[in-house]
């Protein structure tokens, strides 16, 4: 939302930028604890879903490449706004299949 507000100039670069960095640490750190939950308790299927999304955070967490720069947010805006579409998608599957799967163990138990 903070880049669709700077597209259209609803809110200034600045604050945009700072609510976004603000948001992607903890992010990150989440989704690693996640991964390390699904790894000890033996969820190797959903560990592997979650796998790629964990490296890639990873990989942009080591080229320091995680923050948005304020003062390239508007050459930057497209391809920013596409990659938080395609992180958003990828949570989401992952929040249905997470949803399936929780139905499917309950429907077991009660058979």
């Amino acid at each position: 939302m903070c880049l669709v507000d700077v597209e259209f100039d609803y809110i200034n670069p600045y604050d945009s930028a700072s609510r976004i960095n603000k948001i992607v640490l903890p992010e990150f750190f989440i989704q690693g604890v996640l991964c390390f939950i699904l790894l000890i308790s033996g969820y190797w299927f959903m560990f592997l879903i979650s796998l790629p999304y964990l490296c890639y955070n990873v990989r942009l967490y080591m080229r320091k490449q995680y923050l948005v720069d304020v003062t390239e947010i508007y050459n930057q805006l497209k391809q920013e706004k596409m990659l938080r579409f395609i992180k958003i998608s990828y949570l989401i599957v992952l929040f249905v299949i997470s949803l399936i799967w929780l139905i499917l163990s309950i429907e077991v138990d009660q058979d």
